[in-house]
């Protein structure tokens, strides 16, 4: 229980669809972030994490983000005292593993006498436990030309045009569209697609896809040249990426 004797941690579900998208907001409270059912996306100012079931992600008080879901997915998220939690002052991705799961369950449940609850309370702080995950960003360049190319990308990042091709289709020179992602990412544009095909591809690999289907849905001609762009990136495979 909490200081003023309400309960320390509140459990909200809130059942959601495939076009579902919370915006950016900020909480009090600390929000563990979970979907038992589905894949959920939560993207902060500096990085968005995909979350399977296997995951969670614990959002530290007053962090703006917004959540939204890919597919038909359930989220249920606990809320706690922000006096409460391990002191991470940036989100960070837990092991969502089976006994955390029926505690949040079990913290659901409003009938809880006040001892029962203080007890679930102090065990879910216990099984936080962090799980190194690379998150996948590609900003967005500034220039109107090299953010249209950046748009239609993100929209079908299947698409194979060339620099060349895409200089003729918005105006500008390879050379004028590749020194504009360079100066505005940080990026060079290849790179930079690549990371936007991989990000593409999280929500299917989470709601476990076959590694073949979704590389050709984003770009790949097959699974291996995918794979190995996926870990030249994160330094895992996509299996590893959402494996407990």
């Amino acid at each position: 229980m909490s200081r003023t004797g309400q309960p320390a941690v509140l459990v909200a579900t809130f059942a959601m669809g495939p076009t579902t998208r919370y915006c950016r907001h900020v909480h009090d409270e600390h929000q563990l972030a979970w979907a038992p059912t589905g894949v959920l996306t939560v993207e902060t100012d500096t990085a968005t994490w995909v979350l399977p079931p296997t995951r969670a992600l614990w959002i530290p008080s007053g962090v703006p983000h917004e959540t939204s879901a890919n597919g038909t997915t359930t989220m249920r998220s606990a809320y706690l005292s922000p006096h409460l939690g391990p002191g991470w002052t940036a989100p960070q991705p837990v092991v969502a593993q089976p006994v955390l799961a029926e505690l949040i369950h079990h913290l659901a449940d409003a009938s809880l006498d006040a001892a029962r609850r203080s007890r679930a309370e102090a065990v879910l702080l216990d099984l936080l436990e962090p799980v190194a995950v690379a998150t996948i960003d590609a900003p967005l360049p500034q220039d109107a030309r090299a953010l249209d190319v950046a748009r239609a990308l993100i929209a079908e990042p299947d698409d194979p045009r060339s620099l060349d091709e895409w200089g003729r289709h918005v105006g500008a020179s390879a050379r004028t569209l590749a020194r504009a992602f360079r100066a505005d990412t940080g990026l060079g544009f290849a790179h930079w697609r690549t990371l936007v095909r991989i990000r593409a591809a999280l929500p299917a690999l989470a709601a476990g896809e076959p590694v073949g289907n979704v590389a050709r849905r984003v770009g790949y001609e097959t699974a291996s040249a995918f794979v190995a762009a996926f870990r030249r990136e994160t330094g895992v495979t996509p299996g590893a990426y959402f494996r407990r």
